[in-house]
């Protein structure tokens, strides 16, 4: 159950990262209350994995899934270039979550 959480976390990271992109600086009323409400599900959700999860692993794997979800829209929405590199990166922050995941008891 607490892993869910901490997905639902990693969720809202990537939301509120998307968010920032389309709020402009937050200049824009509506990207921006969504961005915010975003970053306080995020932290919130962040707050109840913990309860059960190490601080290392979790904050780890959270951000993990912001990074690889923003990178990935970033490419999908904003047309960000996917290069070899940026693949072999994705891969191993990939490879470095689901090794934190398997070596947390």
């Amino acid at each position: 159950m607490h892993w869910m959480i901490l997905l639902i976390a990693g969720f809202f990271e990537i939301s509120w990262a998307i968010g920032l992109k389309y709020s402009h600086g937050f200049s824009h009323i509506i990207p921006s209350v969504i961005t915010i409400i975003c970053m306080i599900a995020s932290f919130y959700f962040l707050a109840l994995a913990l309860k059960s999860l190490p601080l290392g692993t979790a904050y780890a794997i959270w951000t993990g899934i912001g990074t690889l979800g923003t990178v990935i829209l970033g490419i999908i929405l904003f047309k960000e270039p996917l290069t070899a590199m940026r693949l072999v990166c994705i891969a191993l922050i990939i490879t470095g979550i689901t090794g934190l995941k398997l070596l947390t008891h």
